[in-house]
């Protein structure tokens, strides 16, 4: 685990103690246990924060299923093991200083005991908060449009609207992008957002197979997008 993550194997499939390995040198405190936060990988929300034993971490890595180490109860917690609503982790990485952890996890249900997506819904003067996830959402959906646009560029399937536009190549695809982007334009000033909303679509989809043909990713935007938020203005 020297570089900090790794991904949780196939469910079922036992692995070595990996928590005795030379390099992993995680720090629990004087209870054994160390902090977990909890993030949707989809969405990148931040779900929960509990806390994990040595033997909830290794459960973790040796069935896929978010264990942690219930202080209230002093005893293991299979997450979802009463209610369902189980964590399916797919990576873990530490911090800095080896004495947390996140658990990157595929949720079955809502990770809040009060039927909320996360545990993260309420400000400090305790007002309830709009949710986290509506700019990750989109963020989510567009990573998982992305994934079906590079299936159809590796496999090409007949009667495939997005292997058909690959096939054709880039001069069609740029013009697709082209004429999407006007009518997003004429919508606009129709001042019709039902319209608007459509026509974007059509052009955030469109892009999305010019990125594929490039060989570029929705990250490769996203991280423009940061670094520009991030300059002064």
């Amino acid at each position: 685990m020297s570089n900090g993550t790794t991904d949780a194997p196939e469910r079922g499939i036992e692995t070595d103690s990996l928590l005795d390995r030379p390099g992993w040198g995680l720090h629990f405190d004087a209870e054994g246990l160390v902090p977990v936060a909890v993030q949707d990988a989809r969405t990148r929300d931040v779900l929960m924060l509990a806390f994990a034993s040595r033997e909830a971490v290794q459960r973790s890595l040796d069935t896929g299923d978010a264990w942690f180490w219930s202080r209230s109860r002093q005893e293991l917690w299979h997450k979802g093991a009463t209610s369902g609503d189980y964590l399916r982790v797919r990576r873990i990485r530490r911090n800095c200083e080896d004495s947390s952890l996140l658990y990157e996890v595929e949720p079955a249900g809502p990770a809040c005991h009060t039927g909320r997506p996360g545990c993260f819904f309420r400000g400090l003067d305790g007002t309830e908060l709009p949710p986290l996830s509506s700019l990750a959402e989109v963020s989510g959906l567009l990573s998982s449009i992305f994934e079906v646009i590079q299936d159809r560029q590796r496999t090409r399937p007949k009667g495939s609207y997005v292997a058909m536009l690959l096939d054709l190549g880039l001069d069609r695809i740029a013009k697709k992008v082209g004429e999407e982007a006007a009518e997003v334009i004429i919508a606009a000033k129709n001042r019709s957002r039902a319209q608007v909303a459509h026509e974007l679509a059509d052009l955030w989809f469109h892009t999305l197979v010019l990125l594929a043909e490039q060989g570029m990713t929705p990250d490769d935007v996203t991280e423009v997008l940061a670094e520009r938020r991030g300059a002064p203005e």
